[in-house]
C-alpha cells in the first residue's frame, strides 16, 4: 500500500482542519517546502497537496504549490479548485503527476470524464464523505447522492484512482472509517486511496488489510503520532 503524506495549505501556511471545518483550523509553523523535503528524505514516493483557499474559492496558494512541485523531487498530486480541463492542465503542465477533482467530479461527472479522457491515468477523483453523503465546494455543501451511486458514475472514466475521505474522521485521530472504506471498495473497481482519522501504525495496517491501494496521512505526521519512515518500512 502506498503511504502518501499530505500538506494542506491556507494563506501560505500548513494547516489542518477538524472535520473539514474552516473555523476549526490548526496552523503549523512548518515551512511547506521544507516539510515536503523532509517527507521526501524519509522515503515518500508521492505527496498530496491541497490548496484550501482554491477549494473554497477565496484565493489560492499556487506559487507555493508550484515551488513544491518544482523543488522537492517526488511525485505531487494537487487538489483544491481543480474544476476544469484548463485547471487540470495547468497543474499537469507545471509538473504535477496528477490533478485531483472533487466538487466537479461529484456535481458534473461528465466534466471529470472529459478531463480524464484528455489525460488518462493522470486524474484522481476525490469523494469526501460526511454523514454518508458527498461533501463539496470546500466541504460547505452536502450532496444527496449516495457513496455507491457517486462511485458508479465514474465506472467508465480512465482515472488514476479514487480518493475516499471520511470528513467525520478527518483531523480527529479517531481511527479510520473502515465501513466507509469497505463500501467504496465494493462499489468501484478503481484503485482506492483512503484518508481520514489515521493515528497509528495499527490504523495503517487495518486500511491495508481492507484492500486500499493507498493511504493519505496528514495530522498524524505533523503532530508526531506516526513517523513516516516507520510507516513506509512497515507497509
Amino acid at each position: 500500500m502506498l503511504v502518501i503524506p499530505a500538506l494542506d495549505l491556507r494563506g501560505g501556511k500548513v494547516v489542518r482542519l477538524l472535520k473539514g471545518d474552516f473555523s476549526r483550523e490548526t496552523a503549523y509553523t512548518a515551512d511547506a517546502v521544507q516539510r515536503a523535503r523532509e517527507y521526501a528524505r524519509a522515503g515518500a514516493r508521492r505527496l498530496h497537496v491541497v490548496d484550501l483557499d482554491a477549494a473554497r474559492g477565496s484565493g489560492d496558494n499556487r506559487a507555493l504549490v508550484e515551488r513544491i512541485v518544482a523543488e522537492v523531487g517526488i511525485e505531487v498530486q494537487v487538489a483544491g479548485g481543480v474544476r476544469s480541463l484548463e485547471d487540470a492542465e495547468r497543474w499537469l503542465d507545471a509538473g504535477a503527476v496528477a490533478a485531483v477533482m472533487g466538487t466537479m467530479a461529484v456535481r458534473e461527472p461528465a466534466t471529470l470524464a472529459a478531463v480524464a479522457r484528455a489525460h488518462p491515468g493522470r486524474v484522481l477523483a476525490a469523494l469526501d464523505v460526511q454523514a454518508g453523503r458527498p461533501a463539496v465546494a470546500g466541504w460547505l455543501a452536502i450532496e444527496e447522492r449516495t457513496v455507491k451511486r457517486t462511485l458508479a458514475l465514474w465506472t467508465e472514466v480512465p482515472l488514476a484512482g479514487v480518493i475516499v475521505t471520511s470528513i467525520d474522521r478527518d483531523g480527529t485521530l479517531a481511527g479510520p472509517d473502515l465501513e466507509l472504506l469497505q463500501e467504496a471498495l465494493e462499489a468501484t473497481e478503481h484503485a482506492v486511496t483512503y484518508s481520514g482519522g489515521i493515528a497509528s501504525l495499527g490504523d495503517l495496517r487495518a486500511v491495508a488489510d481492507s484492500g486500499a491501494e493507498g493511504v493519505i496521512l496528514g495530522k498524524s505526521l505533523l503532530e508526531g503520532h506516526i513517523e513516516l519512515s516507520q510507516a513506509l518500512s512497515t507497509l
